[in-house]
């Protein structure tokens, strides 16, 4: 499906009805990460406008605030627990500092790869051109979109069984089939920038 094209980034056609799944995939992580629209650019290093002074204030009142803040609480949504995990899985006092001063910043970073794929995703399919860091937006969106999907469908390893036991007709057919699509679209988009 992708190609590595020559300036570094990947392209691929996608039809119409592949566009419009993306889209209807990747705003509900968006939905669940809190809001839908872009984080500032600025934020974002090496953005255009984003300057290193910026950057250290940005840092600096993050961790201000952080320190002030109480931990979060581990999500009640599994899947929000599995986008956001905790770090220490037997300390649970670790576990709330490590979530008070990364949270906010990791729901910001995954945010802004499911825009910046919305954003690069023709509405109505076509040529789609990636630059490197943009496919590699692309990727960890994609990432999300099936941690989203594995936790809903309750996805084990044995995928392939879980799939081939379900009735021709049972509406999870369609699902899992979805599942394995986006692993496939995701794997095309890891051996593109690979190459």
């Amino acid at each position: 499906m992708f190609r590595r094209t020559r300036d570094g980034g990947v392209s691929v056609w996608l039809p119409p009805g592949e566009a419009t799944l993306l889209r209807t995939l990747v705003i509900p992580v968006l939905d669940l990460l809190g809001e839908t629209g872009r984080p500032g650019e600025a934020g974002r290093p090496g953005a255009p406008g984003g300057t290193a002074d910026d950057l250290d204030r940005l840092l600096a009142e993050a961790v201000e605030a952080a320190e002030a803040a109480e931990a979060p609480s581990i999500p009640d949504d599994p899947v929000l627990a599995r986008l956001l995990p905790d770090a220490y899985q037997d300390d649970p006092e670790a576990a709330g500092e490590f979530r008070k001063y990364t949270e906010s910043s990791l729901r910001e970073a995954k945010k802004y790869f499911a825009q910046t794929l919305l954003d690069t995703l023709p509405p109505s399919g076509g040529r789609v051109r990636l630059t490197g860091d943009q496919a590699r937006d692309w990727m960890r969106a994609l990432n999300d979109v099936r941690l989203m999907f594995g936790v809903r469908l309750e996805v084990t390893e044995d995928f392939e069984e879980q799939l081939a036991a379900l009735a021709p007709d049972d509406p999870k057919v369609a699902a899992f089939e979805v599942y394995g699509w986006l692993g496939a679209v995701q794997e095309s988009l890891v051996r593109a920038l690979d190459r």
